[in-house]
C-alpha cells in the first residue's frame, strides 16, 4: 500500500526550520512591472524622509525625479506596500465588528525596564525583481527585536508565528502596542495576547510617532542594510536581514542604554541603574 504524501505539512516543517512563513517559501511577489517595482522602492525611500507625504505629494515628488506618473498609480502603489501619510484624519471609517479596536496605553507611561511593553509593526522591503513584507516584535525600553518574520503577503499567519516565537524564546510583557493594521486586529492575533493576559495597546490611527521605537528600527534597517543590497531572493533577504538583526541585537551599543547593546539592557539591571 502506498503511503499518502503531504507536500503541504512538508512545506510547513522546513518553513518552520529556517524560519519563514509558508507565503514566503514562494518567493517574493512578481506581479508589478519593472516599472512599478522602481516606483515602489523610490516611494519606500521618499517616506523613510517624509512620512507625512501623501499620495498626491507622493506623486509630485516623483515627477521631479523624470517619472511620469499620476495620483491614482502612487496611491495604489502606497497601498500595496502598506503606506499611509502619518497625519490625523477625521474618524469617518467604521470598524470592522469582528476587529475590535483597543485604546493606547503608552501615552504618559514611562517605560524603563524589560518586557514592560512589546511593540510590533509590518514594513515594505524592496528587492531587485519584486519585494516582500517583513514583521519584527520589539522590547520598547531595550530596543531588542525579539522575533521577526518575511512574508511576500500582508496576511494575519506570519505576523502570529512572529509572536509565538517571541512567548517561546522570551515570555510575556504586561503590554503590546500595534498600530491599527488588520493583520493586528485580527481576533487570531489579539486573542493570544489576552489569553497569555496581555494587555493591547493600538495606536492613533494615523500616528506613526505612537509606535515611533520600531518606526527608528526600520529605517536604520534600510539604510544600513536593504538599500545598499539588490537581494535577489527570499532566501537572500532573510539571510542579509538577519546577519543585520543580529548585528543591532548583540554589537551595536546604544547612547540611550548606557553604551549597551539590546541584548546587553535585555538580560542586565534594569535601565535605571544605566541612567
Amino acid at each position: 500500500m502506498i503511503e499518502p504524501r503531504h507536500p503541504v505539512l512538508s512545506i510547513t516543517r522546513q518553513c518552520a526550520l529556517i524560519g519563514i512563513s509558508r507565503s514566503a517559501w514562494y518567493g517574493p511577489a512578481k506581479a508589478e512591472s519593472p516599472l512599478n517595482l522602481a516606483l515602489m522602492k523610490l516611494i519606500d525611500a521618499q517616506f523613510m524622509e517624509t512620512p507625512f507625504y501623501g499620495s498626491r505629494q507622493m506623486a509630485r515628488h516623483l515627477r521631479n525625479q523624470g517619472y511620469c506618473v499620476g495620483r491614482k498609480r502612487v496611491r495604489r502603489l502606497m497601498a500595496r506596500m502598506g503606506l499611509r501619510a502619518v497625519y490625523q484624519r477625521p474618524r469617518t471609517t467604521v470598524p470592522h465588528p469582528e476587529h475590535r479596536k483597543y485604546p493606547y496605553l503608552l501615552r504618559d507611561l514611562v517605560i524603563e525596564r524589560p518586557d514592560h511593553v512589546w511593540c510590533a509593526d509590518i514594513t515594505y522591503i524592496p528587492m531587485r525583481r519584486g519585494f516582500l513584507y517583513l514583521v519584527a516584535i520589539m522590547d520598547w525600553a531595550t530596543r531588542r527585536v525579539l522575533s521577526w518574520r518575511l512574508s511576500n503577503t500582508m496576511d494575519t499567519e506570519f505576523c502570529i508565528e512572529a509572536l509565538e516565537e517571541a512567548f517561546r524564546r522570551h515570555g510575556r510583557p504586561e503590554i503590546f502596542n500595534t498600530d491599527q493594521g488588520s493583520q493586528f486586529t485580527s481576533p487570531r492575533f489579539t486573542q493570544l495576547l489576552l489569553d497569555a493576559a496581555v494587555k493591547v495597546s493600538m495606536d492613533g490611527r494615523g500616528r506613526w510617532m505612537d509606535n515611533v521605537m520600531i518606526e527608528r528600527l526600520w529605517r536604520s534597517l534600510k539604510y544600513e542594510c536593504v538599500y545598499l543590497q539588490a537581494f535577489e531572493t527570499g532566501s537572500e533577504a532573510r539571510a542579509g536581514i538577519g546577519r543585520w538583526i543580529d548585528f543591532y541585537n548583540t554589537e551595536r551599543p546604544h547612547s540611550a542604554l548606557g553604551g549597551r547593546t539590546p541584548v546587553e539592557a535585555h538580560q542586565g539591571p534594569d535601565l535605571q541603574a544605566a541612567a
